[in-house]
């Protein structure tokens, strides 16, 4: 068993948030106070004999038989059950480019995340770079002690690079969860709400606002998993083959959406359209959610402000998601990142491949199974089936397409 990755202390007390005095009480301040985690051992240190087989001279004997066999290192270290969550501080939550002393606080909520739901401990890890050949190399030079790599808040395009580079050069799990863990939980929800509504995600045609990584992630994966079509837009309108003023990420996904051959402003391209997935922050203008077509879905995930009110979708849809916890079918990536890591690590996969996110995304949709409702497409976090069934489903998936190893 790993170290235990722990919260060190209870809330309390009477903390302000920092600024002067005559403030108030700030709960979120004081749960912060001296971070969000610990390291705790699992094994007991109490004598002489414990320290002289915890550390010297017994460990010696372990070093030496992972020197000559390198593989025990799953059995006899922590790795095989440990994350390193990595990020440069560039792209934290919708707060943007803050640096990666400021990321910290997010970094070590996603690393209580990777323990409270999926059993997976977790080690924030803040570059002091955005070069992303020096994010690359560190990253390289410290996988030896990690079973897994979750890149977190890069911005783009670099994180599409830098995801690209190390997988390329590591045979350890290594994913962008604010591409793929918020694309699975997307595919989950969407499968629902057309099992709802009696349709297939081939029936669908859909429009993604927002051309940064997740909007990107997102039209690959559900293009990938039989979706009719998907335009994705960004600030200058949708993402087509006639501009040219195109990263090479976005012509790139040029070539592959946008079959119907749309061109001018989002509010254009959901004429008629089956789905809306936000993911750029923004307000979409009431009337152009009414002119989608009859029973639409609304998946407006910005946060903390939705991209279309929950009020006004709806008026106009037939299925209404958010990234927020205070409505119903929340998107949220904690549904999925425990699970998938859980899984990899738990077969040792060299790598994620698309078959695994595919079969997460239909576990996490199968929670719900005979309780769908139009509230209810997705299920909670707290639902203590979801790990375990994302997990089961993940590490089948890899041993299905040969990346497993045990």
């Amino acid at each position: 068993m790993a170290a235990e990755i722990v919260n060190p202390g209870s809330v309390g007390g009477t903390e302000s948030a920092p600024g002067g005095s005559g403030e108030p009480f700030d709960p979120a301040f004081a749960l912060h106070r001296g971070g969000k985690m610990a390291v705790q051992a699992t094994v007991p240190v109490r004598n002489k004999d414990d320290l002289s087989l915890a550390y010297t001279p017994g460990v010696a004997k372990v070093c030496t038989a992972i020197a000559e066999k390198p593989e025990l290192v799953h059995d006899y270290t922590w790795k095989s059950q440990v994350v390193a969550v990595v990020t440069d501080g560039t792209a934290v939550l919708g707060l943007g480019d803050i640096g990666p002393e400021a990321s910290l606080p997010v970094m070590e909520g996603k690393a209580i995340l990777f323990k409270q739901f999926g059993g997976v401990d977790a080690v924030p890890i803040a570059l002091a770079t955005t070069d992303a050949d020096e994010i690359v190399d560190t990253v390289v030079r410290l996988a030896p002690s990690f079973g897994g790599v979750n890149l977190e808040d890069i911005s783009a395009p670099r994180c599409f690079e830098i995801e690209r580079k190390l997988q390329e050069r590591l045979d350890i799990p290594v994913f962008h969860d604010d591409q793929h863990g918020t694309a699975v939980v997307t595919l989950a929800a969407l499968r629902n709400a057309a099992r709802l509504t009696g349709r297939g995600l081939g029936d669908l045609r859909a429009v993604i606002s927002g051309a940064g990584a997740a909007g990107v992630a997102i039209a690959k994966f559900l293009l990938e998993a039989g979706l009719g079509d998907v335009a994705v837009a960004d600030r200058k309108g949708i993402v087509s083959r006639d501009r040219d003023d195109l990263t090479s990420v976005k012509r790139e996904l040029a070539e592959i959406t946008n079959r119907a051959g749309l061109s001018g402003s989002l509010e254009t391209a959901l004429a008629g359209a089956d789905v809306f997935i936000g993911v750029s922050g923004g307000t979409v203008p009431e009337p152009a959610v009414a002119s989608m077509a009859p029973g639409a879905f609304v998946f407006a995930m910005a946060n903390p402000n939705p991209e279309v009110h929950p009020d006004v979708a709806h008026k106009y849809a037939s299925v209404v998601a958010t990234g927020r916890s205070d409505y119903p079918n929340q998107i949220n990536n904690v549904l999925a990142f425990p699970g998938i890591f859980a899984g990899a690590l738990q077969v040792r996969a060299s790598r994620i491949t698309e078959g695994m996110k595919i079969a997460a995304a239909n576990a996490l949709a199968d929670v719900v199974g005979d309780a769908l409702a139009p509230d209810y497409v997705i299920p909670s976090p707290f639902d203590e089936r979801v790990a375990p069934a994302v997990t089961a489903a993940v590490a089948a998936a890899a041993r299905a397409e040969g990346v497993a190893r045990r």
